[in-house]
C-alpha cells in the first residue's frame, strides 16, 4: 500500500509563487541589540547607546544592526518545512539584501516569505524565497531579501 500523503518536495513546489508563510511578531528588544554588538563587535553607540542615540539620533532611540534582522529571519520561518515533512533545512546563502527603514528598540518585527523558487538539488530542495520584514512602527519595510534555503 503506497501512501497518499503529497511528498514534502510535491508540497514545497506547490508554494511557488505564493506568500506561503508570516511569522509571529517580535519584539527587538535593546538587551537583544547590546549580545549581538557582543557578539559582533559592532558596538557602534546607534546600537549600544541609549542616551545618545536619544540626543543624537535621527530615530529619537538606539536601532537593531541590519544583521540582526537578518539573523531572525530562521526563527521567524517557525518551522514551517517541517510541519511540511522536511527533516533538516541549511541556510544556503542570499542574492540581495536591502535594509530600507530602521528597526529601533522596542519595535515588533515579522517577516512574510514568499517562495519564488524550489529546485531539486542533489537529495534536497533548494528554495528560493523574497523575504520582507515589517515594523510596527514603520509604513515602509524594514528588510528586503531574497534568501536560499535547502530542505532535506
Amino acid at each position: 500500500m503506497t501512501d497518499s500523503k503529497p511528498s514534502f518536495r510535491t508540497r514545497a513546489r506547490e508554494l511557488v509563487g505564493t506568500e506561503f508563510h508570516v511569522g509571529e511578531w517580535v519584539t527587538i528588544t535593546q538587551e537583544q541589540i547590546d549580545a549581538f554588538a557582543a557578539t559582533t563587535g559592532d558596538n557602534n553607540w546607534i546600537h549600544t547607546d541609549p542616551v545618545r542615540a536619544r540626543q543624537e539620533s535621527p530615530y529619537g532611540t538606539t536601532v537593531a544592526h541590519g544583521y540582526l534582522t537578518i539573523a531572525l529571519l530562521p526563527s521567524q520561518m517557525g518551522g514551517f518545512f517541517r510541519k511540511l515533512g522536511a527533516t533538516r533545512s541549511i541556510n544556503y546563502g542570499l542574492n540581495r539584501v536591502r535594509f530600507i527603514a530602521p528597526v529601533r528598540a522596542g519595535a515588533k518585527i515579522r517577516a512574510h516569505f514568499t517562495m519564488k523558487s524550489a529546485e531539486e538539488n542533489g537529495d534536497g530542495l533548494r528554495v528560493t524565497n523574497d523575504v520582507r520584514v515589517e515594523a510596527d512602527d514603520e509604513e515602509k519595510p524594514v528588510c528586503l531579501a531574497e534568501t536560499i534555503t535547502l530542505h532535506f
